[in-house]
């Protein structure tokens, strides 16, 4: 599901060909920012042979950019508006990092108490784990989903592999490395469901979605009949056993979210909603302490003092959100199954929002290029 998802697709550049990857952008001629963002964008597309793509750009509380671009649905030549609901993937997890801040803002946790401090029978190895390292993947806690095929690691459903999964020892020690894991955001779900007082995406929608006007955005599987969604596209087969080829040939993908992991993979969602959730999070409609935002972004160091990371770009990961650390222009780096990205350049007050319908789309390799033309 979403650690194949990413990691998988995160340097992958797809070689087969695609011609239909044409402009729709709302241009205003003449505009040289607007017509080099378009030129970008439309090289970018056919080298990375991207049917479709949503750009949204948001600076200090304010949209300064909405494009949409290329091709929707192939099957009957559709073409992305801005209405357009892509598949997000784990970007889903940075509103489970915001949840529990606003939990936190609600004096109802802390996020380095331990997590046996909120949810009851847990193992004992898992106990002293803390909120934090579950939000940063570095908790130890074996994994719920088969690290090949991304499927729950029993054929028998949710419980029976919550049951599983508590069997099985720690995969190291808490702290020690980075790891991302899947059961570190079902017990991020089981707190906001408990301390929340309602299911996690009940909580999401009141405190975030209707908060930032989040109309087009819905928790879900891509089986699911969703209204304006594009198909998800790729390169790569997955068979019966639950690995994956790659083929010449272009098909749709289909992923399941099981209900319970949302906190971690799910969200179909808009450029433009996202860019309304960003201008809600910078004038402290979401979180009204700006210390928490900042600390939302802060990158969580290992036991020896270093970070953890997916590595390359992704070189740290905070509280729900990988980190490009560098000497100009960090970035906190949300990502979303190869597919879709949300840059936010946090001295510059920034975010570059790009969706795509293609697995290995990888926007997160150029969202730098684009952000040129906004600082």
């Amino acid at each position: 599901m979403t650690r194949l998802s990413i990691v998988f697709f995160v340097h992958l550049l797809l070689l087969a060909s695609f011609s239909n990857a044409l402009p729709a952008g709302n241009v205003t001629p003449g505009n040289p920012v607007g017509d080099s963002v378009d030129a970008l964008v439309t090289r970018v597309m056919s080298e990375r042979h991207i049917p479709g793509l949503q750009l949204a750009v948001v600076k200090q509380g304010k949209m300064l950019d909405n494009r949409c671009y290329g091709i929707a649905n192939l099957g009957d030549s559709i073409p992305v508006t801005k209405n357009t609901v892509f598949s997000a993937n784990s970007i889903a997890k940075i509103l489970s990092g915001v949840a529990i801040l606003q939990l936190k803002e609600a004096g109802k946790l802390s996020i380095d108490a331990p997590v046996s401090g909120y949810l009851d029978s847990l193992p004992d190895s898992w106990k002293k784990v803390t909120i934090r390292q579950l939000l940063a993947n570095v908790s130890g806690i074996p994994d719920i989903t088969d690290s090949i095929t991304d499927r729950l690691i029993s054929d028998n459903g949710e419980y029976a592999s919550w049951q599983k999964v508590q069997a099985l020892p720690m995969e190291f020690q808490t702290g020690e490395q980075f790891s991302y894991n899947t059961t570190n955001y079902l017990l991020i779900g089981k707190i906001i469901d408990k301390l929340g007082d309602m299911p996690f995406v009940e909580f999401f929608h009141r405190h975030q979605l209707a908060t930032a006007g989040m109309k087009h955005t819905v928790f879900a599987n891509s089986y699911n009949i969703i209204p304006h969604k594009a198909p998800t596209y790729s390169y790569f087969h997955q068979c019966a056993n639950g690995r994956y080829r790659k083929t010449d040939k272009l098909e749709e993908a289909y992923e399941e979210f099981p209900g319970f992991l949302r906190t971690d993979a799910g969200m179909f969602t808009t450029a433009t909603d996202l860019a309304l959730w960003v201008t809600k999070l910078q004038t402290e409609k979401l979180l009204r302490d700006k210390k928490n935002i900042a600390e939302m972004w802060m990158p969580v160091k290992l036991n020896n003092g270093t970070y953890g990371g997916f590595g390359g770009l992704l070189n740290g990961y905070a509280l729900g959100w990988p980190v490009i650390l560098r000497e100009k222009h960090n970035v906190a780096a949300a990502i979303g199954g190869g597919r879709a990205a949300l840059f936010y350049y946090t001295a510059d007050d920034l975010a570059i929002i790009v969706l795509t319908n293609l697995a290995g789309g990888n926007p997160e390799l150029f969202i730098d290029d684009l952000a040129t033309y906004y600082r």
